[in-house]
């Protein structure tokens, strides 16, 4: 049986004060185990981009425990976070939140600069992962040059840099045409058989149906 890789426990996230207080996240528990696709469901507003960006150690609990390999995030300081962010878990977003300055080539090489990884091994890997994702032709693009399935494709090899366990999906289909969204779920399910854990967030129920094993569904800031 594969173990728990991230669990929440009691986990609440309050914002504001009196009578501005939202609760985005109420009494959540969640066990994820290793090499799971999960898909997070919710409406705008329901809480499901807190919640990932509370799986993804982006924020911290209110109230309750976040565990990561057994090992409690709760309170741990940020930049203590952003080391665990940069081994453990790859982020891909809607947006894509690529630096418009920087070519794919760099894109992809950033992650692992904050590991202190040296440039030669850097630029190695980014070329290698950018291959797989079909943009060998496209290093030194900016992203104001590549299409929106490119772009997210540049994403996907970003968050693989660190080679982590865990990868964030946060509606990675959401700005793309059919095609394109299929293409790139296909490869999220490959990256979930060679044993990555997947974490996606949609709002789309066939999509989730067709590619998670486990569908949770927030509303009101509970599953």
């Amino acid at each position: 049986m594969n173990k728990s890789i991230i669990k929440l426990k009691n986990v609440w996230k309050i914002y504001g004060k009196g009578s501005a207080k939202v609760e985005a996240l109420r009494e959540i528990n969640l066990d994820i185990k290793k090499g799971e696709f999960v898909a997070i469901m919710g409406k705008s507003g329901s809480g499901k981009s807190t919640l990932l960006n509370s799986i993804g150690c982006l924020d911290i609990p209110t109230e309750g425990e976040i565990y990561l390999d057994s090992f409690n995030i709760s309170h741990l300081s940020e930049s203590d976070l952003a080391q665990i962010r940069g081994k453990k878990i790859g982020f891909i977003f809607q947006q894509f939140n690529l630096i418009q300055s920087l070519t794919a080539l760099e894109n992809v090489m950033m992650p692992m600069m904050f590991q202190n990884i040296p440039k030669s091994k850097r630029e190695e890997r980014a070329r290698y992962l950018l291959n797989i994702v079909g943009l060998s032709h496209r290093l030194n693009h900016l992203p104001s040059e590549l299409s929106g399935g490119e772009m997210q494709r540049v994403a996907i090899a970003r968050s693989l840099a660190n080679d982590p366990e865990v990868i964030l999906a946060d509606e990675p289909t959401g700005n793309l045409d059919s095609k394109t969204g299929q293409d790139v779920m296909k490869f999220l399910n490959e990256l979930n058989d060679k044993g990555k854990t997947i974490i996606m967030v949609t709002h789309d129920e066939d999509l989730a149906k067709q590619h998670s094993e486990i569908i949770y569904t927030i509303k009101d800031g509970r599953i």
